[in-house]
């Protein structure tokens, strides 16, 4: 049994679509971080960096306790192995599987990420900042766009892989990231393909019934946004 703790995040969606793709026994843990349950002390002893998601596995490989992980890419990656799914098993599949999703973890998701807050919840517009997360977004579209365009249907070919499932929740919001499907067509149509997946469908669903309210009002942006190195003191 897995517990996943779980927010409706991008980076949340991952191990919903994961968990949906591979019926990997788990229970999920809600953490409302507009609410601040990221800070309970429990919740910190699994994510030392107060950052959804994270998971324990009671059952791991190796016979010993539950064992704990946080970080979405080391998540994903984790399970792939555990479960023998979503991930190439030659060399040179797995590689390319591990390239893309470090390429989401260290790329798209946290220029994305800086997209959202300048264009959507900054206090004050600050049009460079604005201008300089919109466009290398764009940018980070267009990577993945020109590789696509080969007419493989996912990110490493014809095989669904966790890089998909890494690098899908982070387009999602393409409109939110002032992004223009029409200027990438290759990667729209794989946004279309892993949208139409059952288990997307499911995942998708499934954050509905557990944030039924995602406005960002001004209490839950000083939570969110009000953090420095006091916090994890």
């Amino acid at each position: 049994m897995i517990d996943l703790y779980y927010w409706t995040t991008p980076n949340g969606h991952k191990l919903t679509l994961f968990m949906e793709e591979s019926g990997v026994a788990h229970r999920i843990h809600p953490v409302n971080i507009s609410q601040g349950e990221q800070f309970a002390p429990a919740f910190l002893a699994i994510a030392p960096n107060n950052r959804i998601p994270a998971i324990v596995d009671h059952a791991p490989a190796d016979g010993g306790g539950p064992l704990s992980i946080f970080e979405s890419g080391a998540i994903l990656l984790y399970l792939a192995d555990k479960t023998g799914q979503f991930i190439p098993q030659t060399l040179r599949g797995r590689n390319e599987c591990l390239q893309w999703l470090f390429w989401q973890m260290g790329g798209l998701g946290p220029m994305a990420g800086q997209n959202h807050h300048f264009v959507q919840y900054a206090p004050e517009r600050i049009p460079y900042a604005m201008d300089r997360y919109v466009k290398e977004t764009a940018r980070l579209y267009g990577v993945l766009n020109k590789h696509l365009a080969d007419g493989r249907e996912y990110i490493c070919g014809s095989s669904y892989t966790i890089a998909d499932m890494a690098c899908y929740p982070w387009v999602v919001p393409h409109e939110r990231q002032r992004q223009h499907l029409v200027d990438f067509p290759a990667l729209a149509a794989w946004l279309a393909r892993v949208a139409q997946r059952p288990a997307t469908v499911r995942a998708y669903a499934l954050a509905q019934t557990i944030n039924t309210a995602p406005t960002v009002d001004s209490q839950s942006k000083s939570v969110l946004f009000g953090q420095d190195a006091s916090t994890v003191r």
